[in-house]
């Protein structure tokens, strides 16, 4: 865990984490690692499901987790409900970084626009990491699925080559 007397050149630094899985909270872990103070907000009932992902600790937890999640302060937060929004707005005034990796429009669902951000805390970062493209007939499947989808169709049984041509 962070604390008030952590070290590293981002001691300085305090990060609102809105993420799961991977990226975001990827992110946020080198962040904490060169002394960020980092609040990872998780949501009521689901948690972060790479507390489950892959392999289990005898406690049922990821190995995973343990990675991801070291060097932050967790809190629970229902984002969905009024008085779980009203906290995330009173963190985030005093924040530096908000990082989160949802779903296109999650936010602005929560009427968290770019403009309610920036009225709250004008020097506020914001750093999004989408796992899914903006625009397009592939706009909500996930880069991982369509990934895996092409992968599927490749012809492995090619050597395939990669750089100049031997003279």
């Amino acid at each position: 865990m962070t604390s008030a007397n952590s070290t590293g050149p981002l001691a300085s630094l305090k990060v609102i984490e809105l993420g799961n899985l991977v990226a975001g909270p990827f992110c946020t872990r080198l962040l904490a690692e060169f002394g960020a103070e980092v609040i990872k907000i998780e949501l009521p009932d689901e948690g972060d499901p790479i507390r489950k992902w892959r392999l289990l600790a005898k406690n049922g937890t990821s190995y995973w987790w343990y990675v991801q999640s070291r060097n932050k302060k967790c809190i629970t937060l229902d984002c969905h409900t009024p008085e779980g929004l009203e906290i995330l707005k009173l963190l985030l005034r005093d924040a530096d970084v908000l990082v989160e990796n949802f779903r296109p429009g999650t936010l602005d669902k929560w009427g968290l626009t770019a403009h309610v951000l920036s009225d709250l805390n004008p020097k506020l970062i914001v750093l999004g990491f989408r796992g899914t493209v903006r625009t397009g007939r592939t706009r909500n499947v996930p880069h991982l699925v369509q990934l895996r989808k092409r992968l599927a169709v490749c012809d492995t049984s090619r050597e395939i080559r990669i750089g100049l041509p031997r003279a």
